[in-house]
């Protein structure tokens, strides 16, 4: 399975931005990206009627939505899936994936902090670094939230060609 690292900080930090810049960063030293982004509120893709809805409520453990142009997956879940179980549904075809939230999760975490928001995250377990706007008194690993090409070189040879 591809490493998977978690960006994680409070809701406005940049966690978004800073994922949008670090994928055409990655992928222009040639690597393969995915993502998984988590959402505190339930989610609605499919309609009652439509034909992946029927599916769905005769049985089936998940239904694939597929068009020219994307494929949705829709599995029913009865409790929060584990970002390692989310990650093995997406196969091997990556050389990273990049999750935005899931800060309970066991993976690596990069947390994106900004002074204006207060005092960084507390108790996050496995944190690898911290995409800052000011300095900070830490051990932790400390990057620029501008520095994309560090945080990548650091995600590169720590994760990438490290696995």
């Amino acid at each position: 399975m591809p490493p998977i690292i978690s960006v994680v900080g409070q809701s406005k930090s940049g966690k978004t931005t800073l994922i949008e810049k670090l994928i055409p960063e990655l992928k222009s030293r040639g690597y393969r990206i995915g993502t998984i982004k988590h959402s505190a509120h339930r989610l609605s893709f499919d309609k009652p009627d439509k034909d992946s809805w029927r599916h769905i409520q005769a049985g089936s453990a998940f239904t694939a939505i597929t068009s020219p142009d994307q494929i949705v997956l829709i599995k029913p879940v009865t409790e929060e899936p584990d970002l390692n179980d989310i990650a093995r549904l997406l196969g091997e075809d990556y050389d990273i994936i990049l999750a935005e939230g899931f800060k309970q999760s066991n993976t690596p975490k990069l947390e994106v902090h900004r002074k204006a928001l207060g005092p960084p995250l507390s108790n996050i377990d496995n944190l690898i670094a911290i995409a800052t706007d000011e300095p900070m008194e830490t051990t932790t690993r400390q990057f620029s939230l501008h520095d994309i090409k560090s945080i990548a070189n650091f995600l590169e040879n720590s994760f990438i060609k490290s696995k």
